[in-house]
């Protein structure tokens, strides 16, 4: 792997050579045992432990462990993934991959997968640093192409590492020709409303030449849409909304975690990704050119919602939230009697753990689901 090692020591993800060091904590650290538990049911812990201590490479701990493991997540918790737009994409070319984000590890995870399928190069993988709790984590993190997102900061930190994560994406793409995920805001949407936030763009702006369309061209924008039937822990995003409308929200030691857990074991439906054509200078140039950068800046996060929005899937529990919502019979011919019966049990059951008004538990947890409806809606009005 050829980077600036010692520029980007705080935030890349490991190269090839340091790979043996970290397959042997690994293969060492008590949390393994659980994890091949999960992964490889009724076989010898042993056996796959020193599997792992002979993998060298990225790809062999790749291939070796994570393909396993999201086709088992899928196999287990899903009842189907489809994707479209991936064979569009050419190999040894870097992506930069914007998509929705649902999911902490899953979306970036199910797009590795689907980049293997096609044979592409894996992508790199950002995640933020508030994930990265143990040095288990950090180690299967990093072994995996992650690269930090450093959060809390002051503003001159802020400012300094903004412009680190965007030296580093850029030299990923340009430089190594190795493709990265990122989302498309910071943070997983949490009540179903996606969009592009401006200040991801003006990250990735901050390592440019100054030249707008040649800075975002050469990125090779990839915008994504990532769907779920069931919403990624749905019943914690609404008991964050609920609890944030009355106070600061304030994640528990372990949070992250467990919502990490959470997202791969809870039953997830169908799943659905799709990759939009990439943004080419010409798009850019004629939907950016008019305005001071801000304007341009909000004009080209536009133009790739107008790419991720529309190619959202929507799912009948949408469809049926929505007209829990607003008591509405709109997409009524979308499903049946029994499938708006089944949700709404589906619904109570999950309710039933938290504490609260019911009705307004009621109100946020139908918003998650029915809020990808309202955002396709004015596209078609």
């Amino acid at each position: 792997m050829i980077m600036e090692i010692h520029k980007f020591d705080k935030i890349r993800p490991y190269t090839d050579e340091e790979i043996p060091s970290a397959m042997q904590r690994l293969a060492d650290h008590p949390q393994l045992e659980s994890v091949l538990a999960y992964l490889y049911p009724g076989q010898d812990f042993h056996q796959h432990q020193e599997r792992i201590r002979g993998f060298t490479t990225i790809w062999d701990f790749q291939k070796g462990i994570m393909e396993h493991a999201v086709n088992k997540i899928v196999k287990d918790t899903s009842s189907g993934f489809t994707y479209e737009g991936y064979d569009r994409l050419q190999r040894g070319k870097g992506y930069l991959f914007v998509s929705n984000h649902r999911d902490i590890v899953l979306d970036s995870a199910l797009l590795q997968l689907v980049l293997y399928v096609h044979n592409l190069d894996t992508s790199e993988i950002s995640f933020g640093d508030n994930l990265m709790s143990s040095d288990f984590v950090v180690d299967f993190g990093k072994s995996n192409k992650m690269f930090k997102v450093l959060r809390n900061a002051n503003p001159r930190e802020f400012y300094t590492n903004s412009l680190l994560l965007s030296q580093y994406i850029r030299d990923a793409i340009v430089q190594r020709n190795s493709s990265v995920w990122i989302a498309q805001r910071n943070g997983r949407t949490k009540d179903g409303f996606d969009g592009t936030e401006q200040g991801i763009l003006k990250m990735f702006d901050m390592s440019g030449s100054g030249r707008f369309v040649d800075d975002f061209a050469e990125l090779n924008i990839v915008p994504m849409s990532v769907s779920y039937e069931y919403e990624p822990c749905d019943i914690l995003k609404t008991n964050e909304l609920y609890v944030s409308r009355r106070q600061k929200y304030v994640k528990m030691p372990g949070e992250d975690f467990n919502s990490i857990l959470t997202g791969f074991m809870q039953f997830k439906g169908g799943i659905h990704f799709v990759a939009a054509p990439p943004l080419s200078r010409q798009q850019i140039e004629a939907s950016c050119l008019a305005g001071d950068r801000n304007d341009r800046l909000k004009a080209l996060g536009q133009l790739m919602d107008d790419r991720i929005i529309p190619n959202y899937k929507l799912w009948k529990t949408n469809y049926m939230a929505y007209d829990l919502l607003h008591e509405s019979h709109s997409y009524a011919g979308f499903y049946s009697p029994s499938d708006l019966e089944a949700f709404r049990s589906y619904m109570h059951y999950k309710l039933s753990a938290l504490e609260g008004e019911q009705q307004e538990l009621e109100e946020l947890f139908l918003t998650i689901y029915a809020n990808p409806v309202v955002n396709r809606r004015r596209y078609s009005l």
